[in-house]
């Protein structure tokens, strides 16, 4: 196929260019538009908390809203969007392979467990039937915050009854009707990872206790699947590598901790039965004469790292700080604010002036004479 241009790969505005497949499949022709060879988004599935999720970064996020708004002024019956390798890459938690996500309007395209099943015997679709432009009108006009309330204010009062879920080993994400697939859009065009977790999410289809799926976005979407990867090559070539995919999961989490580097800003960690301090924190805060959570709690998280700092402990530093403050506070981190963390180098104060290491002059070792003979 026909690679994209360099910038136009990077593209995710009104009027992209797609490939259109036909694909026979339960006794009629489905349109399958796919994304063109040589686009840089990438996408991930998983399944947890009982929601699929599928999962992006910023630009992945911008793609996929252009792809829903899109699909819900579809007029061809039968035409579903594929996303499918080589624009999936595992996910960025455990490295667990991904599924192929289909996007199907319910109004026009049913799409049953007979339907995914052909289709998913039939890929990787190779040769295209054609391009395609993928118009957007209305998108970027209506994302203008006076328009988006407008639009808000009528559309919130509908239910939503669209669904995600797990169809033949394809990733099935089906807006019910034409106003939820735009309503799916817009919420996924705003997604935003500026924020202090560097996440963002929309929930999507009906509430049964639960959302059936999300949309979900992260700024370092794609390092986080290269750690993650990283990791779980690294526990599989163990061989006491864990086969149950229960205990799988945890041990690739805590090695990619420690890929990461940040293995040592797990403070609070459940071991036990209970909550207990991190084993690379734990080594760490023993500097600090901090061996359990209590012991923690009752020095501060300032004189703890105050302690570490004039221990000189390899590795720490602020990130330490706001770790320690905020596992005292059942927080993340990255949740304490810029006035919080003020308060917290306050009260640390400046760090003492280090005074400068003596240079030994160097002496050779002085040879005892040995008389010459004659």
């Amino acid at each position: 196929m026909k690679q994209q241009r360099p910038a136009t790969a990077r593209s995710a505005t009104d009027g992209l260019k797609l490939h259109r497949h036909l694909v026979r499949s339960s006794g009629r022709t489905h349109t399958v538009i796919t994304l063109r060879p040589g686009s840089v988004a990438r996408f991930s599935t998983n399944y947890y908390h009982g929601t699929w999720h599928v999962l992006s970064d910023d630009h992945g996020a911008r793609l996929l809203a252009r792809l829903l708004w899109g699909l819900s002024y579809q007029a061809r019956p039968g035409t579903v969007v594929l996303i499918d390798r080589p624009f999936l890459i595992p996910t960025p938690f455990d490295a667990d392979p991904p599924d192929p996500i289909v996007l199907a309007p319910g109004w026009c395209a049913p799409f049953g467990d007979r339907v995914a099943l052909e289709l998913k015997r039939q890929l990787p679709l190779s040769n295209s039937d054609g391009t395609v432009r993928w118009h957007t009108f209305g998108l970027d006009r209506t994302l203008k915050p006076e328009a988006w309330q407008s639009w808000w204010d009528r559309y919130r009062h509908w239910d939503d009854e669209g669904s995600v879920g797990r169809r033949s080993g394809l990733l099935v994400v089906a807006p019910a009707t034409a106003e939820e697939c735009r309503a799916w859009a817009l919420s996924t065009a705003q997604l935003d990872t500026s924020g202090p977790y560097g996440t963002d999410h929309v929930e999507l289809g009906s509430w049964d206790r639960g959302d059936d799926g999300e949309i979900q976005v992260f700024r370092r979407f794609r390092s986080m699947a290269n750690v993650a990867s990283q990791a779980r090559a690294q526990v599989l070539s163990r061989s006491d590598a864990p086969i149950d995919p229960a205990v799988l999961r945890p041990a690739i989490w805590r090695e990619a901790e420690k890929v990461r580097g940040e293995a040592h800003l797990t403070i609070r960690e459940w071991r036990g039965g209970r909550y207990e301090l991190g084993r690379a924190a734990a080594v760490m805060l023993a500097h600090a004469e901090v061996s359990t959570l209590d012991d923690l709690a009752d020095v501060g998280a300032v004189e703890a790292y105050r302690r570490m700092r004039a221990a000189e402990v390899k590795g720490l530093d602020l990130e330490m700080l706001w770790a320690m403050a905020g596992a005292l506070t059942y927080r993340d981190r990255r949740g304490i604010d810029a006035d919080r963390r003020r308060e917290l180098l306050a009260a640390l104060g400046p760090e003492p002036a280090r005074q400068p290491r003596r240079r030994h002059r160097y002496r050779a070792p002085v040879r005892p004479t040995v008389g010459r003979r004659r």
